[in-house]
């Protein structure tokens, strides 16, 4: 939890460093058993499902001018002191607000969906732009959407810049609050998290947005729609 970025070649230097006599090989081997990975890439959160419809990205060279033009989501594994859960959020792109969160234990697509379900009560975009994991291009996901007339736009595979507002939001969570709290389990992780995208949403200015908060960025962007 120190060093949350060490893959299995760092984590073995710094184990030959210790005086521990092991091999890269070994060193994967039993970081793969205990579910150790770094925070990039970590496990596989966008996995493709056969048959699901692949929607085109629409988001190449558009400039983001307001809010509610472009809103994304994703999933990240939350690393505890046990094991880890997985974390689903809805971010709005030019206000960078945290629309809706969930957290589950497992990667089906329900909680992808109720962290949709919940964001769409506080706005609807132009464009819903997702990674193509197979959570986001189930019929439960795309469906709503749809029904909303909302775009979907999908990132190529292995793009994570696609979607570089909500990778740039998961930097921040997870260093800012995950890795120095070290969390024994999924109700602690869950409080901690609910204070921390409060504090995100109302409190943290940002740089990229004139030393605003994301909730006054929104707030007003929304009132002016």
């Amino acid at each position: 939890m120190k060093h949350p970025e060490f893959g299995y070649p760092r984590m073995t230097d710094w184990l030959r460093k210790e005086d521990y006599h092991v091999s890269y090989k070994r060193v994967a081997r039993l970081m793969r058993e205990m579910g150790l990975q770094a925070i990039t890439p970590g496990p596989h959160t966008s996995k493709p499902a056969t048959g699901h419809k692949i929607y085109p990205y629409l988001l190449r060279n558009v400039e983001i001018e307001r809010v509610n033009q472009v809103w994304s989501t994703d999933i990240t594994y939350i690393p505890m002191r046990n094991g880890y859960m997985y974390l689903a959020a809805v971010i709005d792109w030019r206000s960078r607000y945290v629309l809706a969160w969930e957290l589950s234990s497992t990667m089906d697509s329900g909680f992808c969906v109720d962290a949709l379900e919940r964001a769409l009560l506080k706005g609807t975009p132009d464009i819903f732009n997702t990674d193509q994991g197979s959570q986001f291009t189930s019929n439960a996901f795309t469906d709503i959407l749809l029904k909303q007339n909302i775009s979907i736009s999908m990132d190529g595979r292995g793009r994570a810049l696609d979607n570089v507002f909500i990778e740039r939001l998961w930097w921040t969570v997870k260093y800012e609050k995950v890795y120095p709290q070290s969390y024994a389990d999924g109700h602690s992780l869950y409080e901690g998290l609910s204070n921390y995208f409060e504090y995100y949403n109302h409190e943290r200015n940002h740089s990229a947005l004139d030393k605003c908060t994301p909730a006054e960025v929104f707030m007003k962007g929304a009132l002016n729609i």
